[in-house]
């Protein structure tokens, strides 16, 4: 039980941030969008593992997963190991459950009224539309879980080790060191739960491979880039807590308490 009022909103709070943007980042990831184009770039067209025309093709998920591990690193920061995986483990069970209410929100019988609608000029089938949006395969939703889940314990395991050997300094190292090996984790299984094992798909060896090694790359830029964000919310944290309740809270996350 967390005890104290400062520490016990914290961890409330990045708790439900942890949890809505991992629910958020599985809702909008049916979203697949060009990076380069939303930059106004020119598309890559790369070969790798010789898989051709390659491009920074992503799922919108990558909007809030980088919120989701910097969010994962400060709970580890503060509240240690346990506090993680109680949470990982509780995300999971929700990201399931709000699944298993869309897919029965999917069955119900729609009203007249609503299925044909007129969006800028166009007849929109709204049932089709919404299914398409909001349905997702259920090889996906097992990799995507699972990825989650297995990403998670890596990331807190390593972001752990890290801390023992270098003690309270550092701090880039652990959370940036956690993330980008999470990230390859998360990039590489859900890909070959969803696109390889999956009978609908499957993908050879080599597409899984390039196409991870793409959202990879995307996800390791994006984690090097969100160092100095961790640093300012760090420095948040502390000035809310007080040096010494934070001193607190960062010693007993170091033991594992």
């Amino acid at each position: 039980m967390i005890k104290g009022s400062r520490q016990s909103k914290l961890f409330l709070v990045l708790g439900a941030f942890l949890v809505a943007n991992t629910i958020l980042a599985e809702l909008i990831g049916v979203k697949i969008f060009s990076v380069e184009e939303s930059l106004g770039m020119q598309k890559f067209d790369m070969d790798l593992f010789g898989v051709p025309g390659l491009s920074f093709n992503m799922s919108a998920g990558v909007l809030t997963w980088p919120l989701v591990f910097i969010t994962t690193d400060l709970i580890n920061e503060y509240y240690g190991p346990k506090q993680v995986r109680f949470l990982s483990i509780l995300t999971a069970f929700l990201i399931a459950y709000a699944f298993l209410v869309i897919a029965f929100a999917m069955e119900l019988v729609p009203a007249d009224f609503w299925v044909k609608q007129v969006i800028e000029g166009q007849e929109i089938d709204m049932n089709l539309a919404f299914s398409g949006v909001v349905g997702q395969g259920m090889w996906i939703i097992v990799g995507s879980i699972i990825a989650f889940l297995v990403g998670q314990l890596a990331d807190v395991t390593i972001f752990h080790k890290i801390k023992r050997a270098t003690g309270e300094k550092r701090l880039w190292l652990r959370a940036t060191g956690s993330t980008i090996v999470s990230q390859f984790i998360d990039s590489f299984v859900v890909i070959f739960i969803a696109f390889y094992l999956n009978p609908q798909y499957n993908w050879s060896w080599q597409m899984v491979a390039a196409i991870g090694f793409v959202n990879y790359s995307y996800k390791f830029i994006v984690a090097i880039g969100m160092t100095p964000i961790l640093y300012l919310l760090h420095a948040f944290i502390d000035r809310f807590l007080g040096s010494g309740l934070s001193k607190e809270l960062r010693l007993k996350a170091a033991r594992g308490d």
